[in-house]
């Protein structure tokens, strides 16, 4: 499952989340968006885990508990949308 996780601290590492994260079961991969001129992060980011069940506890332990002084924003991904290029 890939679960989105908003309202990231810009100071938080992919490592930090993925530690974060992996006291629920085995994280797979961990994506801090971040802009392609200036390296910063966009402040959201995506967590896959394998099992989904550990997923959804992670999902529902998460969410809006504190991160690096932000409340974390954490639910399911939607699929990405295409859009039209300008």
């Amino acid at each position: 499952m890939t679960i989105y996780v908003g309202n990231l601290s810009y100071k938080a590492s992919e490592s930090e989340l993925g530690s974060l994260f992996s006291s629920y079961g085995e994280v797979t991969s961990v994506k801090i968006m971040t802009d392609k001129f200036t390296g910063r992060s966009k402040g959201f980011g995506f967590i896959e885990m394998s099992d989904n069940s550990a997923a959804t506890k992670a999902i529902e332990s998460l969410h809006q508990t504190d991160f690096k002084e932000r409340k974390l924003i954490v639910n399911e991904a939607r699929p990405r949308e295409e859009r039209p290029r300008n």
